[in-house]
């Protein structure tokens, strides 16, 4: 038996803020962002909008291109690192608006490598017999807790959601390897230090803009520069493929350098690999999902097509899976 994605959607916000539009706003430059990471401009949700309504959306849009009714999920996972709120779950909030009322519920938190740690915990859960459809949505609105005056992160994020049913199947299609993985020493490169227990809000934590995205970025590029190339060998190994058998790589959407990097030491073609990053920037979780509906929308993602779907994020966390695209 393998996990296979039956259904892909997605959601993202009409508002586009443009490189042109940030120079008003904080001391940088078009030219600035683009060489440093390849962004032109990024999705910005309206404030009515929150974290499970594009979870929502992603998710309906999925559950069409399945051809399942809500009702026959038997779990949501709901990845991101902006819920609604700390609890209840984004995940139970969508539940109960899908109207899907057999599935269990949770969310996970893996910084940008959320999607991908949701489907190795699907592939898993469906080797059961209690499991037959599980519903992965990786969502995000990072715009609330990013500092529009730290030139080093508001450029990076946008927000948006993708969503991804998976059920089972017995042929070539689905999942044929998953690796994930974490160094926590790295914790403290990527942070939202207030609003938990370790620095409750207070006055003082708003004053002091601690409720924003802190981010080192020399440390993360480093990271990520090395863990692409490593975690991607890894997962082609346990699957007993090569670079050279992919026909898209599907990495995440975070820095096109270390994008760059990666695909020179894997000696994999642009024609082959997906890039959206220039209109989205970083969506965390929700940016391998989005692409990957997006590109099956536009016909690039096919029937048959070995898909290497690789990410990093906060945590540091890391993931890859090997999946063959398609169903039975």
């Amino acid at each position: 038996m393998r996990a296979q994605i039956i259904g892909v959607g997605h959601a993202l916000p009409e508002r586009r803020l443009t490189n042109q539009e940030l120079e008003q706003m904080v001391d940088t430059s078009d030219q600035w962002i683009v060489e440093r990471s390849g962004i032109r401009e990024r999705r910005i949700a309206d404030p009515p909008t929150k974290c499970s309504d594009l979870a929502y959306q992603a998710a309906a849009m999925a559950l069409q291109r399945a051809g399942i009714a809500a009702r026959q999920l038997d779990l949501i996972i709901v990845a991101t690192a902006t819920p609604d709120m700390s609890f209840p779950s984004t995940a139970c909030i969508v539940q109960d608006r899908l109207g899907a009322s057999n599935a269990a519920a949770f969310d996970l938190e893996a910084g940008c490598t959320g999607f991908i740690y949701g489907l190795d915990v699907a592939h898993k859960y469906l080797l059961s017999e209690d499991y037959n459809y599980i519903l992965i949505i990786g969502a995000e609105v990072l715009s609330r807790i990013l500092n529009y005056e730290d030139r080093n992160t508001c450029v990076l994020f946008g927000d948006g959601a993708g969503a991804a049913v998976l059920g089972k199947g017995h042929d070539g299609y689905g999942l044929l390897s998953s690796v994930i993985g974490a160094d926590g020493s790295g914790a403290r490169f990527l942070t939202l230090p207030a609003g938990g227990t370790a620095m409750p809000a207070s006055l003082e934590t708003v004053q002091n803009g601690l409720h924003f995205v802190q981010m080192n970025g020399n440390e993360v590029f480093r990271f990520a520069s090395r863990i692409l190339p490593e975690i991607s060998s890894k997962v082609l190994q346990k699957a007993g493929y090569t670079y050279s058998d992919i026909d898209i790589f599907v990495p995440h959407q975070a820095n096109i350098r270390i994008i760059k990097t990666a695909m020179k030491r894997m000696n994999i073609p642009a024609e082959k690999t997906l890039i959206n990053l220039d209109k989205y920037g970083n969506i965390s979780a929700a940016c391998i999902p989005v692409a990957l509906s997006q590109a099956e929308e536009e016909g690039r993602l096919k029937a048959g097509d070995l898909a290497l779907l690789v990410a990093f994020g906060a945590g540091l966390t890391y993931g890859g899976v090997l999946l063959r695209w398609g169903r039975d």
